[in-house]
């Protein structure tokens, strides 16, 4: 009965949780302070277009080149119609088929916490991203007040159960902490979306209040000088994981010549 009871305050809040209204406003004034007219803008899973729609219709001004990755055929087409130009790859163990440094932002917006790869997703961006070029990232937060009553009362929180698409889980230390790494990557802003249990216009001043608290949470980041991708911190660093860090794709190459 509690649970039924707070699950329907919440109700018609969940759109919040994606953050369009963050994301569409860093990217277009970034978009804005670039002299040149072309403006490549990445979105790593990009569904059906969404977020990549929005930036386009609000910075008029701008000639903005839309780039999507996506695997899913019903969101390819969708897409597709959307005059958006799709990489159908396999963004856990391929490269993001451009030339170094092609685009001026790259989103992953509830895109990571669905991938094992991290780190070679995180490097791939590093090297297709200009030097001070911004990534857009959202993910659910795992620290969010609703996980935090969850764990409190010994339950799993909603943003990494084991029967669901998620596997992996953030908060907003760890993942700076992550992206930080090496210095390849500076992040500049942050912000919160959406607060459980509550309706939705007290869930918006919430989560402007305490954003670590949110239900989803979004880095602005910024692409260093830094030379080098990301996945060379595996040089200073060892896991016992087996990730992907893209020896394949190298001996491949080195075949190939």
């Amino acid at each position: 009965m509690i649970y039924d009871f707070f699950y329907n305050l919440k109700r018609g809040t969940e759109h919040l949780n994606y953050g369009r209204d963050i994301v569409a406003k860093w990217c277009v004034d970034y978009a804005n302070k670039i002299e040149n007219k072309d403006v490549n803008v990445l979105d790593v899973g990009v569904g059906t277009g969404v977020d990549l729609l929005s930036i386009k219709q609000t910075c008029g001004s701008k000639n903005i080149n839309l780039f999507g990755l996506e695997v899913y055929e019903p969101y390819i087409k969708k897409a597709k119609e959307n005059k958006i130009k799709i990489f159908s790859i396999n963004i856990e163990n391929g490269t993001i088929p451009t030339k170094d440094e092609f685009f001026d932002i790259v989103i992953a917006n509830q895109t990571l916490e669905h991938t094992k790869e991290i780190f070679w997703i995180c490097s791939e961006i590093s090297r297709v991203l200009k030097k001070d070029g911004i990534a857009v990232v959202g993910v659910p937060n795992m620290a969010a007040l609703h996980n935090r009553i969850l764990l409190l009362l010994g339950k799993q929180p909603s943003t990494i159960q084991l029967l669901s698409a998620h596997i992996r889980g953030f908060t907003k230390h760890d993942f700076e902490k992550f992206i930080t790494t090496n210095d390849y990557f500076k992040v500049i802003d942050f912000k919160g979306s959406g607060f459980y249990p509550f309706p939705p216009l007290l869930s918006k001043t919430l989560s402007k209040i305490f954003p670590t608290l949110s239900v989803g949470i979004f880095y602005l980041i910024k692409r260093t000088q830094k030379k080098g991708k990301f996945i060379d911190i595996f040089k200073t660093r060892q896991y016992e994981t087996p990730y992907f860090k893209g020896d394949e794709i190298d001996s491949k190459k080195e075949q190939d010549d």
